[in-house]
């Protein structure tokens, strides 16, 4: 490891690599809780010292994991089996923003939120928006293909990424994709790196496209009895013909832990919807109006904010649901399964029977509009009989979520989490092509191992 060590610091400075244990701590652990320490952590500040760090990593055969931010929930960023953590932190630059072709390009350890202010300053539009916006990175984004509120009307990250540099396993650096609105030539690695979750590539720059900035939103809540009145509405404002920009919900449980939390005035509730559109603004009022007819019909309270403050609350709200959870219980379970809209109804009555079964702490909040349930489980880890029921809920929510024709993750990945579970979803053939194509990336297994299946 000495010699491997003098190597690495010869590539990227003596100040840019590191081993001493309290170093090699900041970056052994994400948002899921769990810690496996490195043997060094490394920052590269271009993709060709990255190559330079990968010829090493094939030549004495050690591990490299790929980390932006660290706020990965299912472990995508963890050294599981030890080796050398590559930051991103230093490739941090927005390249060029050209307004004529909307379209940016950037390094993958850009902060998302830093990103959509330097955008919108232009006039333009970048739509992913996960929660975690404020402090996680767009690499990061890009390797999980995250998702967000918007994601009902906009898409998700995949779909505005237009092209990639990135650096294979064996240190060659490539470059995939377009700058074009069209490009069907050879296959579409672009679409593989993007939610392959550093598996496969290690993505040192990104080509995005871009929106015009809408030119005003409006956002309101309607609070229901029900949760299935308020998925009749979610599904009758789509074929409305409106399109929200976002349709959020909370169920009663959430509601109650955000209120006692933020103390701003949410109702009390069977379901929340947190619903906004955006567009010109002539059109808006219109869509306003629709809205609240189709929630008023189903017996919702509902509200518009009247201005940028009240609308900032109400988000503010909706993202306090993760740490207002806290207040109650030291642990948390967090997983992103999603159903055919019709079916959130069915997945909330499932996951309230299993609160009542077990008496443990469990909250559904999400994206209402395209299905995608944020089913948590507050616990304590040191409880072990609280473990064993929580981890047994969640196989049993995941059984139930294929079972209505879902997926048991929508934007926050498999990592190792969900490792034990994936066969439930992908099959035998389906797997082995999977691990085919793993192989032709990483012949060694030296990128992110111990990650979205056993290799």
């Amino acid at each position: 490891m000495d010699q491997v060590f003098d190597k690495l610091q010869a590539v990227v400075g003596k100040a840019h690599c590191s081993r001493k244990k309290e170093d090699c701590l900041c970056y052994a652990y994400d948002a899921t809780g769990q810690m496996f320490v490195p043997d060094a952590v490394v920052f590269p500040e271009s993709a060709v010292q990255a190559a330079e760090i990968f010829k090493l990593a094939d030549e004495y055969e050690f591990f490299v994991i790929p980390r932006g931010a660290g706020s990965g929930l299912t472990g995508g960023s963890l050294p599981v089996h030890g080796g050398v953590v590559m930051a991103m932190s230093r490739m941090n630059r927005i390249l060029d923003i050209d307004t004529d072709n909307c379209i940016a390009r950037a390094q993958p350890g850009v902060i998302t939120a830093h990103f959509h202010k330097a955008v919108e300053a232009r006039g333009l539009f970048y739509p992913p928006d996960p929660a975690s916006s404020e402090f996680s990175t767009l690499g990061g984004n890009l390797a999980e293909c995250a998702g967000g509120p918007r994601a009902v009307k906009y898409g998700v990250t995949r779909d505005y990424v237009l092209g990639l540099e990135a650096v294979l396993p064996t240190g060659k650096i490539i470059h995939t994709g377009v700058q074009t609105a069209k490009g069907v030539v050879g296959y579409d690695l672009t679409r593989l790196i993007v939610g392959s979750e550093g598996t496969l590539a290690l993505i040192t720059q990104m080509t995005l496209r871009l929106l015009p900035l809408p030119e005003a939103r409006r956002t309101m809540t309607a609070a229901f009895d029900r949760m299935e009145s308020a998925a009749e509405a979610v599904s009758e404002i789509i074929r409305s013909a409106v399109v929200p920009r976002t349709i959020e919900f909370m169920d009663h449980a959430s509601i109650r832990c955000v209120e006692a939390y933020l103390n701003i005035g949410l109702p009390s509730a069977g379901a929340l919807l947190i619903i906004e559109v955006d567009g010109k603004q002539a059109g808006l009022d219109e869509d306003v109006q629709k809205i609240h007819s189709i929630c008023r019909a189903r017996g919702a309270e509902v509200r518009t904010a009247e201005n940028a403050e009240q609308a900032a609350d109400l988000w503010k709200a909706r993202k306090a649901v993760s740490p207002a959870l806290y207040r109650y219980r030291p642990d948390k379970i967090n997983e992103d399964i999603v159903v055919p809209r019709s079916r959130i109804p069915d997945m909330v009555r499932r996951i309230e029977k299993l609160r009542e079964e077990t008496g443990l702490m469990m909250v559904c909040f999400g994206h209402a509009g395209d299905g995608n349930i944020h089913f948590t489980i507050m616990l304590d880890k040191q409880n072990s009989q609280e473990v064993r029921q929580a981890e047994a809920a969640v196989a049993t929510v995941f059984d139930y979520t294929l079972e209505l024709g879902g997926t048991i993750s929508g934007e926050h990945g498999i990592g190792t989490s969900k490792l034990p579970f994936i066969g439930k979803e992908i099959g035998e053939v389906e797997m082995a092509l999977m691990r085919g194509i793993k192989k032709v990336f990483d012949p060694k297994g030296i990128l992110n191992p111990g990650k979205i299946f056993v290799q």
